[in-house]
């Protein structure tokens, strides 16, 4: 199987650029996933909708079913800055432009930083039906616990911009403390959960993701022997998350 990739764009305030991968023979009514890319680095910026494209490629053909990749606020050719609301209020407009698509069903995948989002998004929006979540981060009380740093940090990578962002540095903190993917793991707990994490992760310990499948009553939690921070480069990673998909399709349109 083949598949076609469109750039779109999500139009709205921010506007937010996007790839469509779709099978070659897709109708356009079967099941999405939506990814939720990972903080960019100094030493990796990248342009998150194009750096994850041969990953969706590869769920979009092994699974048949529609990706949206997309570039969160402030990432890549996406307009905006940077803040954690932002960022959860961007995965529920993804999920928008595929139901408008015609698309059946949302699951949501998300790499590191992204996992989290994934979380707290899918926690507010009972149209996601499953969590994919590799290499999540339990919380963002390290980011918090120095936010004067950390906005440095922010603007240094280029997720934010302006200089005159954000209005409130306090406000924009307190969404750092006040969303935790360990409060949202509750809300998700009539729904699938899958997380994935690296035992040789040095910048989120495995055991983050313990404390996170510990909160759901039936997640399954897969720890990759000798992985690292980017899992999702790991095919073994990346085989237990196209089973999980396949799965989640035989029991949803069985």
């Amino acid at each position: 199987m083949s598949t076609t990739v469109s750039e779109i764009t999500i139009e709205g305030a921010p506007r937010l650029a996007a790839l469509m991968i779709r099978p070659a023979r897709s109708t356009g009514s079967g099941p999405a996933v939506v990814l939720c890319h990972g903080f960019p680095s100094k030493q990796r910026p990248d342009t998150p909708n194009r750096t994850y494209q041969l990953f969706a490629e590869r769920i979009a053909d092994a699974q048949g079913w529609t990706v949206l990749a997309v570039s969160m606020r402030g990432c890549g050719e996406s307009e905006g800055d940077f803040s954690l609301l932002g960022w959860i209020d961007d995965v529920r407009r993804s999920v928008e432009q595929v139901l408008q698509d015609g698309c059946r069903g949302v699951w949501l995948v998300g790499s590191t930083t992204g996992g989290s989002v994934a979380m707290l998004a899918a926690a507010s929006d009972a149209r996601v039906r499953g969590v994919a979540a590799m290499a999540p981060r339990a919380d963002f009380d390290d980011w918090a616990s120095d936010p004067r740093a950390f906005l440095q940090h922010c603007r240094d990578v280029g997720v934010i911009r302006s200089e005159t962002f954000p209005r409130s540095a306090s406000a924009w903190n307190r969404e750092l403390k006040q969303n935790k993917a360990i409060d949202a793991v509750t809300q998700l707990a009539d729904r699938p959960l899958l997380i994935l994490h690296g035992i040789a992760d040095r910048q989120v310990p495995y055991e983050e993701a313990r404390h996170l499948a510990s909160r759901h009553p039936s997640a399954e939690l897969r720890l990759i022997d000798g992985a690292d921070h980017r899992i999702r480069h790991d095919p073994r990673a990346i085989a237990i998350l196209l089973g999980w998909l396949e799965h989640q399709a035989a029991a949803q349109y069985a």
